[in-house]
């Protein structure tokens, strides 16, 4: 008795907490888009009101938090949409959008998710009406979790994962998370570990199969760009540090001023994984004595370039293939970590500081391969790219290791979408019958009636 009134405490004071923010939630928007966090002319979305139609027939909603998760699960809502379904993407940053656009252009729909508040939840799920929900990894909104149940609205995790530090707190609320997570229909978790963690905070069916992001092509470049930067380069040794945070930049700058006379003609790549952060580093790096070179900025490369600078977006393709080591960071003095299963699938030795949290599997499955490396601290890190760059079979191991062990991590979209097909088949069904009707003349609301009388009802059967 006692779990259950904190249970409800909790829940209703969330609830709560979110009726009372409400009318102070445009200028927190208003406050994140001066900062860039937020499209002003698409403001409506995030209260829950839609910015297009909602197409007649059945209806898919994916929602991924940021880029990483929606380029994971790209091509399983590309799979979903070749059967005939509609398919709604839901994301939280601009850079999300900004992929959105170009990577699916009118094959999926793209709002922003709403706020997690009752009444911009239930706005959004009136107009919407989706028949399955689908969340990337592990984002847990309890309104919007809470509001999908009430509708008898399937809700499933792909991709499924919990960090650490989420399970670490979570297990403080055990009877709080296990009256959440009981309300997913179905997980499909990354790994075993996940599984095990999903199934202990209370969620009733979980399944592994695999890391979506190991199904993914490698990130794209340019050719001609490409082809001008190597040309620019020319046979200068290159390494990288990637995704890097706060702390880590310095640190590879260290590492270049400590190998420069040691490599000869040693260049450098830097990408921050916040490149808003770059005219502080550029000034940092100059301060040093390093000569910097701005992406942004088109200069070409001379041999006096120490350090590239990648201050782009989408661009990770065209570092990641200039590079023959990479450092992957939010590792060394940041935690959780970035992913590796890029970097390895282009060919590249991988070395990571020891906080990578985030992506255990990944790590675990490449370092025990010999595909990755660890460095504890900044004089390490230099070790090991010394070593790798005097050591060309090592090097070339690791870069087999590597092949190797992403091609053996493959197959989690083909079981993603077989875990997926007891919803989707009925859909399928419905699509086409949808189709069907619209050539006849039978119209969008004509659609609709029979789709809320037939297809929901075999959905709620099915759950």
């Amino acid at each position: 008795m006692k779990a259950r009134i904190s249970i409800w405490l909790a829940t209703q004071g969330y609830r709560f907490a979110g009726v009372v923010a409400y009318p102070a939630l445009p200028f927190v928007y208003r406050v994140r888009a001066r900062k860039g966090k937020e499209e002003r002319d698409r403001r409506a979305e995030r209260f829950g009101r839609a910015s297009v139609a909602r197409p007649a027939g059945p209806l898919v909603w994916v929602h991924s938090a940021s880029v990483g998760e929606t380029l994971a699960v790209a091509p399983m809502m590309e799979k979903i949409a070749a059967l005939g379904i509609h398919v709604l993407l839901t994301t939280g940053t601009v850079t999300s959008a900004k992929l959105a656009a170009e990577r699916f252009g009118d094959q999926v729909i793209h709002q922003y998710v709403p706020f997690d508040v009752p009444r911009a939840v239930a706005r959004f799920l009136d107009y919407w009406r989706p028949d399955v929900a689908i969340n990337v990894e592990s984002e847990i909104w309890p309104t919007t979790m809470a509001q999908l149940s009430k509708r008898n609205i399937p809700q499933i995790f792909v991709n499924g994962r919990i960090s650490d530090r989420s399970y670490a707190r979570w297990l403080k609320r055990r009877d709080l998370a296990r009256s959440l997570f009981s309300q997913i229909t179905s997980v499909l978790a990354q790994s075993d570990l996940d599984g095990e963690r999903f199934r202990d905070l209370g969620a009733m069916r979980v399944s592994v199969t695999g890391n979506l992001k190991v199904d993914r092509d490698p990130p794209s470049a340019d050719e001609a760009v490409l082809a001008r930067l190597r040309a620019e380069i020319g046979d200068r040794p290159v390494w990288a540090g990637i995704s890097t945070f706060e702390g880590e930049e310095k640190a590879v700058a260290n590492v270049h001023r400590v190998l420069k006379s040691r490599v000869p003609g040693l260049l450098t790549v830097i990408v921050p994984r916040h490149p808003e952060r770059c005219d502080q580093l550029a000034a940092l790096f100059e301060a040093k004595g390093l000569n910097v070179i701005r992406r942004s900025e088109g200069k070409a490369i001379t041999p006096e370039t120490d350090i590239l600078l990648g201050d782009t977006m989408g661009e990770m393709g065209l570092y990641l293939r200039l590079a023959r080591i990479a450092f992957v960071g939010r590792s060394l003095t940041a935690t959780g970590g970035q992913n590796p299963l890029e970097p390895a699938m282009l060919g590249i030795a991988i070395i990571s500081g020891p906080n990578v949290q985030n992506f255990q599997e990944a790590y675990q499955r490449l370092r025990a391969a010999g595909a990755a490396r660890t460095a504890d601290t900044v004089e390490q890190l230099a070790r090991n790219v010394y070593q790798l760059f005097t050591a060309e079979k090592a090097r070339d191991d690791m870069v087999v290791a590597g092949y190797r062990t992403v091609e053996v991590m493959r197959g989690a979209l083909a079981e993603t979408m077989k875990h997926l097909d007891r919803h989707l088949s009925p859909l399928v069904l419905e699509a086409r019958l949808s189709a069907r009707r619209a050539l006849q003349g039978g119209g969008v609301a004509s659609a609709d009636a029979d789709r809320d009388s037939s297809v929901h009802g075999r959905m709620r059967a099915s759950r």
